[in-house]
């Protein structure tokens, strides 16, 4: 009989439905952690919301084969430990997505309609209807940054107030985006023409203090922001400088961190939630019941789709998933990140063949920093498929032999398909990248700082791109430079030893007349 514990303020119904498939469940969320764990060493599942999963609560429960997250987001577990102590860790991914899309809805109307302070200021004897006046937002225009769950949902939400949206996700095909209803446009866009804007997108190194002052100038006055992402996306300084000049109204319900003190947008939010987003009974039962439902799937049938923190087959080299990677990466980025990818297409030589569906995890994360790679194949098909993405794993022909290779190609849609393709393999434990498109015989290892420019072939190209790096005291470590005879086009790759700034990339693009000029950096 296996032990299960609980030490988190988890509705009931998961314990129930464990109890009558036979587990002994301990449920105690008043207990500190720290002693529920020494007086229940033998449990073989750990059931949390946002506590911390440390190594030393790892260590402390020597029979834990796994630990569930009643949520999506598992950043306060230490999955890498989990890992080593060969502990799967699982979430319980979209269980939250509708409680926080209503979220977003409910805030808009509160602060359209002056919801707070009309019934603080009544309730207090006073009448100030004439202070607030109110905003309608039937027929008005949405942007939503994310069409994941969360951002799908609320376009439902939504829809009986017959709103115009547009939408922000480079993840998401024109045909899946013409099913939501959404016109799928750029950032720039969505802050200049919309009325409200929420946000729904993750926080990465790409995405942290994405919104400034140059996206939010472009705001129209009066419009609403809506953050119940990331706190760290805002640029919170910009946007305090921007409410000076416009009559930006600010909702919000997350925070560096989720404690008790002072915000440090207080000052500048409208409306601000103490991270209520996921805080529904029906969030809380349906995340209890999809942990529990995946504990028994787990021991009963062996499903794993929901472990994060999953190992590899034996006989595949980790490497190999690295390498599956940075190839999509490379051809995501020369695409660029508003071009929506339509189909990816991979070919697996040699030994690797076996170890297709190994490598998808990896392929979705190198489309989208959104997808974690951790996660297994069916996820990836999954998420891959909602965006309306393609997947095609091709017969191989090993006549060619390629040895262990792999080849990724990505086609963008739209009203033009086009591809990209890139092949690469491991050598001397070093990733490799032989071809990019037409460009054979790279032989690229591209960890760090690389630059690609794609041009008509001619002298001096290269000199020309050195000597504007050079004006920004950019070092260069190291120079690829391989001909397409036939199409008449030459590539430089350049690794640098810093990231080169977008607006040189502009600079270097104009100079030279580039076909392409893109950056991938990749730090292992």
């Amino acid at each position: 009989m296996k032990k299960v514990l609980i030490p988190t303020k988890l509705d009931k119904f998961a314990a129930n439905i464990l109890v009558d498939k036979g587990y002994t469940v301990v449920l105690d969320a008043t207990t500190p952690m720290e002693e529920l764990v020494k007086a229940n060493a033998d449990a073989e599942v750990l059931i949390v919301r946002s506590e911390k999963v440390t190594p030393e609560i790892i260590d402390a429960l020597p029979k834990l084969r796994l630990i569930v997250r009643a949520g999506a987001g598992y950043n306060t577990i230490d999955t890498k430990y989990a890992r080593r102590k060969n502990v799967d860790v699982m979430n319980t991914p979209g269980a939250n997505s509708n409680a926080v899309a209503e979220e977003v809805v409910a805030m808009i109307l509160a602060v359209c309609r002056f919801v707070v302070p009309g019934d603080i200021t009544t309730r207090a004897g006073q009448w100030e209807k004439g202070k607030m006046l109110g905003r309608e937002i039937t027929n008005k225009t949405i942007g939503i940054l994310g069409l994941g769950n969360i951002g799908r949902l609320l376009i439902k939400r939504l829809e009986g107030f017959e709103m115009k949206v547009l939408g922000f996700d480079p993840m998401i095909a024109p045909g899946m985006a013409e099913k939501l209803g959404v016109e799928l446009c750029s950032v720039e866009k969505i802050f200049a023409e919309s009325d409200f804007i929420s946000l729904h997108i993750p926080e990465n190194n790409e995405t942290k203090g994405m919104v400034n002052r140059k996206l939010l100038s472009l705001m129209k006055d009066g419009a609403v922001l809506v953050n119940c992402a990331r706190s760290g996306i805002i640029n919170e300084a910009d946007l305090r400088e921007i409410k000076k000049e416009k009559k930006i109204l600010f909702c919000t319900d997350v925070y560096p961190k989720d404690e008790p003190g002072e915000k440090p947008v207080a000052d500048i939010a409208d409306l601000m939630l103490p991270h209520l987003g996921a805080n529904t009974k029906e969030a809380n039962m349906e995340a209890s019941k999809r942990a529990a439902e995946q504990v028994i799937e787990y021991f009963e049938q062996g499903i794993t789709n929901c472990v994060v923190n999953k190992g590899i087959p034996d006989g595949l080299d980790a490497s190999y998933q690295r390498l599956a990677y940075v190839l999509t990466g490379i051809v995501r980025c020369y695409f660029g990140k508003d071009v929506h990818p339509a189909r990816v297409e991979t070919s697996f030589y040699g030994d690797l063949q076996p170890y297709a569906k190994w490598m998808t995890a990896p392929i979705a994360a190198g489309i989208s920093g959104e997808f974690d790679p951790s996660m297994d194949s069916t996820d990836a098909e999954s998420f891959l498929k909602n965006r309306g993405i393609e997947l095609v794993n091709r017969t191989t022909d090993e006549g060619k032999h390629y040895g262990e290779a792999m080849t990724i190609d990505l086609f963008a849609g739209g009203d033009k398909i086009s591809k990209a393709s890139v092949r690469g393999t491991i050598t001397e434990s070093n990733l490799m990248i032989s071809r990019l498109n037409n460009f054979d015989k790279l032989y690229l290892e591209p960890t760090g700082h690389n630059l690609f420019a794609e041009y008509s072939d001619e002298p001096g190209v290269i000199g020309k791109i050195a000597s504007i790096l050079g004006e920004k005291q950019i070092n260069i470590i190291d120079i690829r430079a391989p001909q397409d005879l036939k199409a008449g086009r030459s590539l430089a790759v350049i690794k640098t030893n810093v990231e080169v700034p977008r607006e040189l990339i502009e600079k270097i693009k104009s100079a030279i007349k580039a076909i392409a000029v893109f950056q991938f950096s990749y730090n292992p």
